[in-house]
């Protein structure tokens, strides 16, 4: 199968890039541990370039796109460690409002009046400063949380530009969805931590490559020697490999086949690849790899939360092991 992008998707990803390359940099990313809730202007451009509304049809002002349409473009919000709910409001939110028959939220969405964050029940919220709604999905109910109860407790969190709150339990009224409609979300949640840890991954090895080709010792790049060479190979390796599942498995949910599967073998193998990355990068830079002044940590921080959000490796590999029929 080719899992090649389309000229479409191969265009909106790279104006997602070009407008990021502008709209956040790496002092984006560090003003929003500061002030996470002051992203305004970077959704308006991410609204007026169609990305959280992306699944909306073209008829209620949307762009009617596939989920796999939309996965190269949030490979670039990853690789720009984007410090907002893109995957939450574009991969969770509006499918379920579109379910729902929320129109009026939807609109919101279309227009960015509406900003919605989500996570799983039990778990802390990410981005709730930034979020008009949120979305908290158990396994068979989605509740919808309106903007007054997002007001919770903050919690710390190892990546500030997305910071983490414990809302009150059994807050939000349920959404008239049902438990099929709540799975695919969680699916496509899954699936889009997935593809922006292949981008933080890529933005990663960029910087490292960059560094070690002019770091010098010894009177040549660091990058010059064998063990560093075998390393960011291994690294850039894992990456490539965790790419054809996140687009098979969008192609699954487009298709309406169980994604269960494909969705875990992703969310596995893209955790894992950027991970690996992470670790190798630090290392290939020593000591400066992980201190705050230099921006490597920034993108390292947001693959270690994205790497637990939505299911560990770890979850997901029994998840697939438990779709074969394996046990445990």
């Amino acid at each position: 199968m080719d899992f090649s992008p389309s000229e479409l998707q191969r265009e909106l990803a790279e104006g997602t890039r070009a407008l990021l390359a502008d709209r956040c940099p790496p002092a984006v990313v560090r003003a929003a541990w500061e002030k996470p809730g002051e992203n305004g202007p970077l959704w308006v451009a991410l609204t007026e370039l169609g990305l959280p509304g992306a699944l909306v049809s073209e008829a209620a002002g949307g762009l009617g796109l596939t989920v796999s349409d939309l996965l190269p473009a949030l490979v670039e919000t990853g690789r720009a460690a984007v410090p907002a709910p893109i995957v939450e409001t574009a991969l969770v939110a509006v499918p379920l409002l579109v379910a729902a028959g929320r129109a009026d939220l939807v609109d919101g969405v279309v227009t960015g009046e509406v900003v919605a964050t989500a996570a799983p029940a039990g778990a802390l919220v990410p981005w709730t400063a930034a979020a008009s709604h949120a979305l908290v999905l158990d396994r068979a109910e989605a509740r919808l949380v309106e903007q007054a109860e997002l007001d919770g407790e903050p919690v710390a969190a190892v990546d500030g530009s997305r910071p983490l709150t414990r809302i009150a339990p059994g807050a939000g009224t349920p959404l008239a969805v049902d438990a099929a409609q709540v799975g695919l979300a969680r699916a496509r949640a899954a699936l889009g931590a997935a593809a922006q840890l292949v981008g933080l991954g890529e933005r990663q090895l960029a910087i490292t490559v960059e560094y070690v080709s002019t770091r010098r010792q010894f009177g040549v790049p660091v990058g010059s020697f064998q063990a560093v060479k075998h390393h960011l190979a291994d690294a850039l390796l894992g990456i490539r490999f965790a790419e054809p599942p996140v687009r098979a498995a969008g192609l699954a949910l487009d298709e309406g086949a169980d994604p269960t599967r494909p969705v875990a073998l992703a969310k596995a193998l893209a955790s894992d690849a950027a991970d690996q990355v992470s670790r190798t990068a630090i290392q290939c830079h020593g000591a400066i790899g992980y201190t705050d002044e230099y921006d490597l940590q920034l993108y390292a921080k947001r693959t270690w939360a994205l790497a637990a959000a939505w299911g560990t490796a770890g979850e997901h590999r029994a998840a697939y092991g438990d779709a074969l029929g394996l046990g445990r």
